[in-house]
């Protein structure tokens, strides 16, 4: 049942992957390259940036999605190390 939850957890996570992406290049139209490089190195400063502009850059159904893709990853992680655990 644990690698269940580890596969869910993986598929939502790359769903995560692609609201990076896609928030990634928004970085680099606007501020450039360090920027984009920043944003690898520490995906928490393009999620951050892209909820501090989401009205301006029109990315809210974006944000949203990578939002609940993090929350349901997370849960999905910990029930599945729940479920191995017992």
């Amino acid at each position: 049942m644990s690698t269940v939850f580890s596969i869910l957890g993986m598929i939502v996570g790359i769903g995560s992957l692609v609201c990076l992406i896609m928030v990634l290049i928004k970085l680099f139209k606007e501020k450039g390259v360090l920027h984009l490089i920043l944003g690898i190195i520490c995906p928490l400063y393009p999620f951050i940036w892209g909820w501090m502009h989401v009205t301006r850059l029109n990315i809210k159904n974006i944000m949203l999605a990578w939002s609940g893709c993090a929350v349901v990853q997370i849960i999905f992680n910990v029930i599945g190390s729940l479920a191995a655990q017992s």
